[in-house]
């Protein structure tokens, strides 16, 4: 079983650095990754929020039922702030602002953005050149919708790399990393970052300092 790494612990909760391709729920293969930290650990955990399988980053998990619920309330109430990283091959139809509208159900368990905007999925985003061909997006959602954000930059015809269910530039692995999350727990002003996995493209933005901030 692959050894997880922490990069941040608080008496009532952790934040993992999920690796990218850890489900969630449990499979045929491999248990939830929340299990997996339990056993690593050697403690009960309860899980708070989600990330899809492909994405990597930062996940907040629970050490006791009252911290599950006060900090699951946190993101229902969209206290939460949350930071991604994503990176895609192209020039996007705009290089930062909004991406608003309604989530649509597609074909074959995909979704798509509407231009409609009667609950609409709103993220905001900017971002840089790390290479030629190749721009960095900081995500940063203020909802939390099923495929949010691999449908947002599917909008503005870049799709992340890796992103085969929605276009994407071939690669082993999906570019989209849940980079920073921000937030006050019991009068505690708590930010945490996680590191990017070590794919070429992330340590290029690495390199160019746009992550600085």
């Amino acid at each position: 079983m692959r050894e997880l790494t922490l990069v941040f612990q608080h008496p009532d909760f952790y934040v993992l650095n999920k690796p990218a391709g850890a489900p969630m729920h449990a499979n045929d293969h491999e248990p939830s990754i929340v299990h997996q930290l339990a056993d690593q650990l050697g403690e009960r955990l309860w899980p708070v929020h989600r990330l899809d399988t492909p994405t990597s980053g930062a996940l907040l998990v629970a050490r006791n039922a009252a911290a599950a619920k006060a900090l699951s309330q946190q993101f229902a109430e969209r206290s939460i702030a949350k930071t991604y990283l994503a990176i895609a091959a192209g020039k996007p139809k705009k290089k930062q602002g909004w991406i608003i509208g309604d989530m649509e159900k597609a074909r074959r368990g995909n979704w798509r953005l509407s231009h409609r905007k009667e609950n609409p999925a709103r993220t905001q985003f900017v971002s840089h050149t790390i290479a030629p061909s190749y721009r960095l997006y900081l995500l940063k959602p203020t909802t939390g919708r099923t495929h949010q954000l691999r449908v947002a930059l599917k909008s503005l015809g870049v799709p992340i790399v890796g992103d085969q269910r929605y276009g994407g530039e071939p690669h082993a692995n999906l570019h989209l990393h849940a980079w920073k999350l921000a937030f006050t727990y019991q009068g505690e002003t708590i930010a945490v970052v996680a590191p990017p996995p070590d794919y070429p493209l992330f340590v290029a933005a690495t390199t160019k300092a746009v992550l600085a901030n």
